[in-house]
């Protein structure tokens, strides 16, 4: 019930507000994914990529000195040792193989933390096509190193100097560049965002670390489904893949973290859940932060790949019908988050996934809960940002 629906809506959340140059394009697209991932040869394809290219399945990790400090049992879904550092790949390989069997020759993708961008960027070395990627002018030289495994990977990457120069920008920029070559252009979203099909497409996609969650908890714990999910939200696409195969299950409690920035309240944030109003962006019906002229909010947050002013159509649902409790976790908080899981574990996480740990402290656990949470990415990328906070702190 928490699925996406025929007319592409979770709920009220959804649709495809397109232009009209793309409206083939999205029409062509939806009629044509399902058709494409359940077939038996995508399948094949897929799975064999996901094992001996990404490296699937990826550990689930029982974090003892973690679950000692929040007595619980805390698991830790390892999607930060995939090929590319994070869950992005997933969905990449996903897209390509459609893009190949749609016969589309040129990949253009849009990237804020740079994880999706090379993610995009090493498929399409992989299939030898043509890659472009959009990426604020702000997160450009912020995430550096990534921008440089794009370039070296063969990509064009392309900065975006309007708006305040983050995700929302490139996202437009990508989208512009679609419309002007609509046939031959498969764009390739990095999140659970944009019109149908997708947030759906990029869940399913996605949904291969749930699956996994399920076989290896059976593996670990004797039993299918774990009392907590935990993940960060941005556009939600980690999200969406750990709880996918567990929506309908109401013994699992869904717990998502978004960026609460410098407050929620402080002008600073990119909480859109907490601060969001339902509104059109990317080509969805979705809570975005908007003023009262409907303009959008430029979001902030230290995370690159958080500052977003929307989220995906399904989070959007899932905590408008209280399926999710959502928790905005600050800069700070996550900073101390990304701190204590390196000291505790020797595990360097992505200030993405540091949003995640950040809720740790807000939980009240029984000793006996099964809790498992998604590190989305490894923090290779966000070096510098806490270096910087080592020496303010």
């Amino acid at each position: 019930m928490y699925q996406v629906n025929e007319n592409g809506y979770y709920g009220d959340f959804g649709g495809a507000y397109i232009p009209e140059i793309l409206h083939q394009c999205v029409e062509n697209l939806k009629n044509i994914y399902l058709q494409v991932l359940e077939s038996d040869s995508f399948k094949q394809e897929f799975d064999a990529l996901l094992r001996d290219y990404v490296g699937r399945p990826s550990p689930l990790y029982l974090s003892k000195r973690l679950s000692e400090k929040y007595n619980a049992k805390i698991y830790l879904k390892r999607e930060d040792l995939n090929h590319t550092g994070a869950h992005k790949i997933n969905n990449t390989i996903g897209q390509i193989l459609l893009a190949r069997r749609m016969g589309k020759t040129r990949i253009i993708a849009e990237t804020g933390a740079g994880q999706h961008g090379v993610a995009t960027a090493t498929v399409c070395a992989l299939m030898n096509m043509e890659c472009v990627v959009y990426m604020g002018k702000t997160d450009v030289e912020r995430q550096h190193a990534n921008v440089q495994k794009m370039e070296m990977l063969g990509a064009t990457v392309v900065p975006v100097t309007s708006g305040n120069m983050t995700l929302k920008d490139a996202t437009n920029e990508a989208i512009r560049d679609w419309c002007c070559h609509p046939s031959d252009t498969y764009y390739i979203i990095g999140s659970t965002v944009g019109p149908h099909p997708y947030p759906d497409m990029v869940a399913r996609l996605q949904s291969v670390i749930s699956e996994e969650i399920k076989k290896q908890l059976l593996e670990k714990e004797g039993r299918e489904y774990p009392d907590y999910l935990i993940a960060c939200v941005g556009g939600g696409s980690n999200a969406a893949g750990t709880i996918y195969h567990f929506l309908n299950d109401e013994r699992v409690k869904i717990v998502l973290t978004e960026a609460g920035g410098k407050g929620i309240h402080s002008g600073m944030s990119a909480a859109t859940i907490q601060l969001g109003k339902t509104g059109i962006l990317h080509g969805a019906r979705t809570l975005v932060m908007q003023d009262e002229d409907g303009q959008i909010e430029e979001p902030y947050s230290i995370s690159a790949g958080l500052d977003y002013p929307g989220i995906g159509p399904l989070h959007a649902n899932l905590s408008t019908t209280k399926r999710a409790t959502v928790f905005a976790i600050d800069d700070d908080e996550a900073l101390q988050a990304a701190f204590e899981l390196t000291r505790l574990e020797g595990i360097i996480p992505a200030l993405e996934s540091a949003h995640a740990l950040g809720v740790l402290s807000k939980m009240k656990f029984k000793p006996e809960d099964v809790v498992v949470l998604t590190v989305s990415g490894r923090g290779d990328k966000d070096l510098d940002t806490y270096i910087q906070h080592k020496i303010n702190h």
